[in-house]
């Protein structure tokens, strides 16, 4: 009995203290370590892509993308990546929007528009917001405004509360600011609200809009005039002097056809340009997502073309702004 052999083999009490551990008191909690991560050197400057001239002005992307914005850029890259919802390019494909180059200041001509002085057209492209017809709420109205090359010239913002937007719908007073490349707002247009209540042959019912550009600083307006059959507008001056009038289709409605309004001189006897409202087939009825063309001479004096564009505006809100159908509750 003396000669049996322990089951376990024994060990020195220093070695067993040092097997048994306290409990932890979070037992999920992680265990402790020490990374051994050490941070490399900065990576090198993201210069600005090509078609961003002077980089995009803080708080605005391309307003082609309205949702996008740059990623990380990878180690031996020399652009950022840029996706657009429902889009995912390749590391080396770049969605630019493309800007008209930025013209030098020019004498006598208002700041900002020394682009419209190297233009003799432009083309105004409404956004078409899907939650006006998802919702019947409607929305601040957005437009991008391009040249025949497809650049970039300006952006154009509504600046309208909610409540004033769906109590008046297409009533509405409204206030729209032009923004450059830069960010900066360089021109503002204003709709006072009109009561239409009164005969349609009052002047206080009459519509209006005043062309700031600067803002502040009032360029000209534009100014509707009753016809029984047709709509007609004057171009004036800060003075409110009639310098060309506005000349538009009998019927506005037009369906699948362009809608074609002719600038005049003020005996009607010159075509001096025009504001075409583009048919865009079934979109065009389905929701907001008007396009114009507008013409004008190259050398007509920049303020006039300001109030050209301008008038655009007033007609599209006046006939071809289409409130969402309101639902009938029972």
């Amino acid at each position: 009995m003396s000669d049996l052999v322990p089951t376990t083999q024994e060990q020195p009490t220093g070695e067993m203290e040092t097997q048994i551990k306290s409990p932890d008191a979070h037992p999920d909690a992680p265990p402790d370590y020490n990374s051994h991560f050490v941070a490399g050197p900065p990576g090198p400057a993201v210069p600005p892509p090509a078609g961003y001239p002077g980089g995009l002005p803080m708080g605005y992307y391309g307003p082609q993308l309205p949702s996008a914005f740059p990623l990380y850029q990878p180690t031996g890259s020399i652009h950022p990546i840029q996706y657009q919802p429902g889009k995912y390019p390749g590391p080396s494909q770049l969605v630019p929007v493309p800007w008209m180059p930025r013209p030098s200041p020019m004498p006598n001509c208002p700041l900002g528009l020394e682009y419209l002085i190297q233009l003799d057209n432009i083309h105004v492209l409404q956004h078409f917001e899907p939650i006006e017809q998802m919702t019947n709420f409607e929305t601040n109205n957005r437009y991008d405004i391009k040249n025949s090359a497809d650049q970039m010239v300006y952006m154009v913002n509504e600046d309208t509360d909610d409540f004033t937007r769906n109590a008046y719908r297409t009533l509405r007073p409204f206030v729209l600011r032009v923004i450059d490349f830069m960010g900066r707002e360089i021109m503002t247009m204003q709709r006072p609200f009109r009561c239409t209540c009164c005969c349609f042959c009052c002047p206080s019912a009459r519509q209006e809009l005043e062309v700031q550009c600067p803002p502040g600083a009032t360029i000209g307006f534009v100014a509707e005039h009753w016809n029984l059959c047709r709509a007609v507008y004057s171009i004036q001056n800060e003075k409110k002097e009639n310098v060309l009038r506005v000349r538009g289709p009998c019927s506005t409605y037009g369906c699948g056809s362009d809608s074609v309004f002719e600038v005049q001189s003020l005996d009607g006897v010159s075509s001096i340009g025009s504001i075409i409202r583009k048919w865009n087939g079934l979109l065009s009825n389905m929701g907001d997502a008007d396009h114009f063309d507008i013409h004008f001479p190259l050398d007509l004096d920049v303020k006039m073309k300001a109030m050209i564009f301008g008038a655009c505006f007033l007609i599209d809100f006046m006939y071809f702004e289409r409130s969402p159908p309101q639902r009938s509750s029972r």
